[in-house]
């Protein structure tokens, strides 16, 4: 059923594109994995209670990076290069099997200044994807490994090499100058900081809108199927820039209405850290595994970063992504502070209760004519009221505090459209305040009773 969905899907929305053949897209076999003790300390995915499962797995793979990572440390800084050369294969079991990273962060704050550098040097691979080091340290690594690649794949492209290697070439550089694009801005809107990057296959980034390490909120954005770095990476961060504009807006209008609100700022991640799905594979569960480690590595490397000063974290999970954002708000030990869902195939855990969600603040969103949601395809639906979450409204409204008409969204592609009633409602419960969401079908007097609202303790 999800895959005759999603063919009409694909071949109705301009801009998204399938390269892919369908195939024979066998049954999604789904079974919850929560259990209904608290999670215990971070070890991994949380499945049953046996050590033998993916938590004991976690485990043993955790130990080898931090062995690996314990072994850079004590080798000379002249030898980092040749170590990562006599071992091709070691950067990429490390990211896939990375230890917890509050252990980063503290590994890394023993080196001293020159050992940091060295690494750098020897591989900004490694340094550019390991949840635990300092962003800005991300950053630079990571857009060194972008233009080194750029430029590799150019003199490829220019040279008599054979057709099917330059036209190989062509896609993955076509791929990479998406996320080189994405990463510009006007002087006026906020920096952008490239925290995640993966060169290979479909590719996989992570762009960050604003200042990470001091941001009072952090909102992550997770995109669901037929999402490709090639062709979304601009209209994500684009989207993630809309947020953040929006979240300002409200911040300074709250600001302006209250002598203790002073000078609050946000971060928005425009994340594509999983590969996502497409026609041949859907309908099944294992990319929604690969999400859901990702996403939870990110936010568990962002809480080891901020230390004591954490902040209000979000996330805005669409589609297949809100299954990969459901897994990991069940499977592992961490909490947020607000989750939003729109175009849904439906949940693991089988209510809010069950979610590492603060305070139950769990929204759920459907537009009209958008086939997805209550398909409950890989579990509970979680806009059924049994779940348990909250009305966010996407059917279009007014909005009676700025004064303003909000558009609707229509369709399983529209939640992030500028000036709809979905964004405003994204960016209201991303800064504490879902007090002022507008469910869906409010009527006119409930959304004025809103306006004065108190604020919610962050």
């Amino acid at each position: 059923m999800l895959l005759e969905i999603a063919v009409v899907l694909v071949t109705s929305v301009a801009g998204f594109t399938v390269a892919a053949e369908v195939g024979t897209v066998p049954p999604a076999t789904f079974q919850s994995v929560v259990t209904s003790d608290a999670p215990p300390a971070f070890t991994g995915p949380i499945v049953g209670g046996g050590g033998n499962a993916v938590g004991g797995a976690a485990t043993r793979v955790a130990s080898f990076g931090a062995q690996t990572l314990s072994t850079l440390a004590s080798l000379p800084a002249e030898n980092f290069t040749q170590y990562f050369e006599s071992r091709p294969t070691v950067v990429d079991q490390i990211l896939a099997e990375q230890p917890p990273a509050q252990e980063v962060a503290l590994w890394w704050g023993d080196l001293n200044v020159d050992r940091q550098s060295a690494l750098e040097i020897a591989s900004p691979q490694l340094v550019g994807n390991l949840e635990g080091v300092p962003v800005a340290i991300r950053d630079t690594s990571n857009r060194t490994v972008l233009n080194q690649t750029i430029t590799e794949l150019t003199e490829v492209i220019n040279s008599d090499i054979g057709r099917g290697v330059q036209q190989g070439a062509h896609q993955q550089l076509n791929m990479l100058s998406s996320i080189s694009g994405a990463l510009e801005h006007d002087r006026s809107d906020p920096k952008r900081t490239l925290v995640t990057l993966d060169v290979s296959g479909q590719g996989r980034a992570a762009i960050v809108l604003g200042d990470l390490t001091e941001a009072d909120y952090v909102s992550f954005l997770v995109p669901g199927m037929f999402f490709t770095i090639e062709n979304q990476m601009s209209y994500w961060v684009e989207a993630a820039n809309e947020l953040y504009s929006q979240q300002q807006m409200w911040l300074e209008h709250f600001e302006s209405r209250s002598p203790f609100i002073r000078n609050e700022s946000v971060a928005t991640v425009a994340w594509i850290g999983y590969d996502t799905p497409n026609l041949t594979n859907v309908g099944t569960i294992e990319n929604a595994n690969q999400g859901r480690d990702s996403l939870a590595g990110a936010i568990l490397g962002l809480q080891a970063q901020r230390g004591a000063d954490q902040p209000y974290i979000s996330i805005v999970a669409h589609s297949y992504g809100s299954t990969a954002a459901l897994m990991a708000l069940s499977e592992y030990d961490f909490e947020i502070d607000a989750l939003a869902l729109v175009g849904s195939p439906g949940s693991p855990a089988q209510s809010v209760d069950e979610l590492n969600v603060r305070d139950g603040n769990v929204f759920v969103g459907e537009a009209a004519w958008d086939p997805i949601p209550n398909s409950s395809y890989f579990g509970q639906d979680p806009g059924s009221a049994s779940y348990g979450a909250k009305s966010l409204g996407v059917g279009g409204s007014f909005d009676v505090i700025m004064k303003q008409p909000l558009t609707k969204s229509v369709g399983h592609n529209e939640y992030f459209q500028p000036g709809s009633e979905a964004m405003r409602n994204f960016a209201l419960l991303s800064i504490g305040r879902s007090d002022l969401v507008i469910p869906e079908n409010a009527p006119p007097v409930e959304r004025a009773l809103s306006i004065g609202a108190p604020r919610q303790d962050r």
